[in-house]
């Protein structure tokens, strides 16, 4: 397993170093996300479905095709934004930021998201090799929770595809659907993807002490989402535009986990 993860961080480094030449030659950062994803969904399948006890059982083939629908269906959303001409505002505003230094900076954004996809691979792994010649219910439980993570990440993408169709919203801040429970539901929900790995692996018994490291993904998720590449660039780009209605957001909403407030009847 050691190898198929030293595999997998090898190919993430060929990968996000061809996403950089990408974003280098169409001047549209959005690959790296596109390049990131579908990478990492490749990554996690080969991780899960390593021979260890002969060939792949079920719970391996289970944990393969939970990783492939997600970065399908993320990777797919992504690259018809970017494919068609969208720019992420977190790049655009970086690519004003570095300068001159655009290049060496963003190869640095680039290749640390191989370790990223790396830790990632530990819980994948982690979920798929708990030893078992037959699925438990924590197994199908895992399976719900990513799924509802990606209803939630697709609605979420579809109330905001909506509110900027919309010509009247122009210069507003979303706040109505899932947007008025998490400043940023498309990164909750993402989060929430990366649980259905602990739940899969995590054996209470005592019988696969190595189910425990499955946590490392959604700590490394949540790391990344709430206080790295995720919300702190966007909300930045956020504030500049829309100024002080955006700051009143910010004070009615939390940024990931929706605050107990948005539930009470005042507010409502």
């Amino acid at each position: 397993m050691l190898i198929a993860l030293a595999l997998a961080f090898a190919f993430m480094a060929l990968t996000m170093t061809l996403a950089w030449w990408t974003v280098l030659k169409t001047r549209n950062g959005g690959w790296t996300d596109v390049f990131w994803t579908f990478g990492t969904g490749i990554a996690g399948v080969l991780v899960s479905l390593t021979p260890w006890m002969g060939v792949p059982g079920p719970r391996q083939w289970l944990v393969a095709v939970l990783v492939a629908v997600w970065s399908i269906r993320l990777g797919s959303y992504i690259a018809g934004r970017v494919g068609g001409g969208h720019s992420d505002p977190r790049y655009v505003a970086l690519t004003e930021e570095w300068g001159s230094n655009f290049s060496r900076n963003l190869y640095g954004l680039a290749i640390v998201q191989a370790p990223a996809t790396t830790l990632l691979c530990v819980s994948i792994a982690a979920a798929a090799l708990r030893p078992g010649d037959s699925l438990l219910l924590t197994d199908y439980l895992g399976a719900l929770i990513l799924l509802v993570g990606i209803g939630g990440e697709a609605l979420a993408d579809e109330q905001m595809r909506r509110f900027r169709a919309d010509p009247s919203n122009k210069g507003k801040v979303m706040d109505r659907g899932l947007w008025g429970l998490s400043r940023h539901p498309n990164y909750l929900f993402e989060w929430i993807i990366w649980l259905a790995y602990p739940v899969i692996a995590i054996d209470l018994s005592g019988g696969w002490v190595a189910g425990w490291a499955a946590l490392v993904a959604p700590v490394v998720m949540y790391v990344i989402l709430r206080y790295m590449t995720g919300v702190p660039p966007l909300e930045k780009v956020m504030l500049k535009s829309r100024g002080d209605a955006y700051r009143d957001y910010q004070s009615r909403v939390g940024a990931l986990l929706p605050r107990l407030n948005v539930f009470s009847e005042d507010r409502a």
